[in-house]
């Protein structure tokens, strides 16, 4: 069996760079270690430095994502403000994606250190249930744990229909805060 070729430095955050430009799913540190023959610990460091660079990467629950520019097609989005429990997140979510709508992130207030971000990145059911499965493998708490169940969710869609419908059923659940 032959060993594999160790890609170094500026030409691995290169090809780092390209592989994320060219996914359009995301890409986990494991898998770009395994690509470069290097640690994952090195992959982060190498993210770290591409953020750095000004490179619009994000780390989201299935991996590192290249935001690209959106093409001619329109997007819309909205903030809302909901309130639930953290067993209810899976319903949540699934009732925003089940409409078309991606949940970009999550946000809340925390008395504390102030605004505090997570992106989620979630479009469909599958990546919900990667979502939460990575929630219960880490042992990590939702950000809404922080706020008795408030929360943001910037939302995302190419209608602005798909976010009314996403908001009204939020809004029968009684998810969302009005």
């Amino acid at each position: 069996m032959k060993e594999e070729k160790k890609i170094f430095g500026e030409e691995r955050r290169q090809f780092i760079l390209q592989w994320l430009k060219e996914s359009n799913e995301p890409l986990t540190g494991a898998e770009l270690a395994a690509k470069t023959n290097v640690s994952r610990q090195v992959i982060v460091q190498d993210i770290s430095l591409l953020k750095a660079r000004n490179e619009p990467i994000i780390a989201t629950s299935q991996g590192y994502l290249y935001l690209k520019t959106p093409t001619k097609n329109e997007t819309y989005t909205r903030v809302v403000a909901c309130f639930h429990t953290p067993e209810q997140t899976k319903e949540e979510l699934y009732l925003i994606v089940d409409h078309g709508v991606t949940v970009k992130d999550v946000k809340i207030e925390h008395p504390v250190y102030g605004d505090l971000t997570a992106s989620v990145m979630v479009s469909n059911r599958r990546e919900v249930n990667q979502f939460i499965q990575k929630i219960k493998e880490t042992n990590a708490s939702f950000l809404l744990q922080l706020t008795d169940g408030t929360h943001l969710h910037t939302l995302e869609a190419d209608s602005p229909a798909k976010l009314e419908a996403a908001c009204l059923a939020l809004q029968q659940a009684g998810f969302l805060i009005e």
